[in-house]
């Protein structure tokens, strides 16, 4: 998604939160400096900006993020406190589970009592993707880009957060046989 202040790739609003901090600049600006500009990005994202939070969680869950992000794309696990902190903010959601019928089958999905605020909504996205095992997360591999991203490709071989930015420098030099 296209946004004049923030980097939003759309693959899923949790690695949104974390490129917030990270950019395709060797030293990218922190896109949430304060509690406003992520009121900000919580509106540019359609998320309900959180009531009673913090600057200083914002900013601590973003690091216990990016460190998940680290993780799976180097292949390990995530940190068990990156864990802790997503598991701690879906607790905050209050709602029922309820069968649904998907397909010709039953499956469990959980129905929040009320919209959820920013935060579990982030961690909501982070848990969707930690417990796909088809979610691939990669780093963007065009020069001093270090955004992540979910490769969706069929074949799981994307390299870059956006091709047309990131991947058209890498392809050009690599036809002049400056980059192999």
């Amino acid at each position: 998604m296209v946004h004049p202040e923030f980097t939003l790739l759309g693959d899923a609003v949790w690695l949104d939160l974390v490129n917030s901090s990270r950019g395709r600049t060797p030293s990218p600006p922190d896109l949430l400096p304060d509690l406003e500009a992520y009121g900000r990005w919580s509106r540019a994202q359609q998320l309900q900006p959180d009531d009673d939070t913090s600057f200083t969680l914002v900013r601590t869950f973003r690091e216990q993020l990016t460190a998940v992000a680290e993780a799976l794309h180097a292949g390990i696990q995530p940190p068990g406190g990156a864990i802790a902190a997503i598991n701690g903010q879906l607790a905050r959601s209050a709602g029922s589970h309820q069968l649904t019928r998907v397909s010709g089958g039953w499956r469990l999905r959980f129905a929040p009592n009320r919209s959820l605020q920013a935060l579990e909504a982030i961690a909501r996205s982070a848990a969707a993707t930690l417990a796909d095992p088809g979610a691939i997360v990669r780093r963007c591999a065009g020069g001093p880009c270090s955004l992540f991203f979910i490769d969706h490709s069929p074949t799981q071989s994307r390299r870059w957060c956006d091709a047309a930015l990131c991947g058209h420098g890498a392809t050009v030099e690599r036809r002049r046989g400056l980059l192999r």
